[in-house]
């Protein structure tokens, strides 16, 4: 019998292994067969317990299914947001307007300053890290990696472009989705 529980037995697995992107399915193999041996009992949804380690800063997700321990990046999610003051120096800094639209509060758009690098994967709260966007573009990036957001943004422009018999349009989207697919960016997200 453990005194250890079934996170910390995953958390032991990750930390022998540090900076390293681990599929949890490796992970989940291993302890279950570990939990199993040193308990004598099943381990109890192992998949669920690796999330749970993501969503309180243990764990970085490098991708779908893929987590790494970063002992410098991964901390508790009681993470500090950006302060006020910095909000309003990434707000001046980007004009008082969305970096992808363009568009601020003259337009009527409600503004955000968002963390380019997402929290959950490892960004902080400072001004290389911040950006402004309108809360509509702030919605479409949700806790997507900014390349992730970009792809999804050409496969629906490419999609109208064709709806639109607009060839240029197409052709240019077209290029820069192939892009993403020479350079392996991504290619979890399917344009074709």
């Amino acid at each position: 019998m453990t005194d250890q529980t079934q996170a910390e037995l995953m958390m032991e697995y990750y930390k022998a292994r540090p900076n390293k992107d681990i599929p949890h399915s490796e992970v989940v193999d291993w302890a279950t067969v570990e939990w199993k041996r040193r308990t004598g009992e099943a381990l109890r949804d192992p998949d669920r317990a690796i999330r749970k380690l993501h969503q309180e800063g243990a764990l970085i997700k490098a991708r779908k299914g893929v987590y790494r321990y970063d002992p410098r990046n991964t901390r508790s999610k009681r993470l500090a947001n950006f302060s006020s003051a910095l909000k309003a120096e990434i707000l001046a800094r980007d004009g008082r307007k969305c970096v992808i639209c363009g568009k601020g509060e003259k337009e009527g758009m409600e503004l955000h300053v968002d963390h380019i690098r997402p929290q959950d994967l490892g960004g902080e709260a400072t001004l290389e890290n911040g950006q402004t966007l309108c809360s509509q573009h702030n919605m479409l990036k949700k806790n997507l990696k900014q390349t992730e957001t970009g792809k999804r943004m050409f496969i629906r422009l490419h999609e109208f472009a064709v709806s639109e018999g607009d060839e240029t349009l197409r052709d240019f989207c077209a290029e820069i989705l192939s892009t993403y697919d020479k350079y392996d960016i991504n290619s979890h997200i399917k344009w074709k």
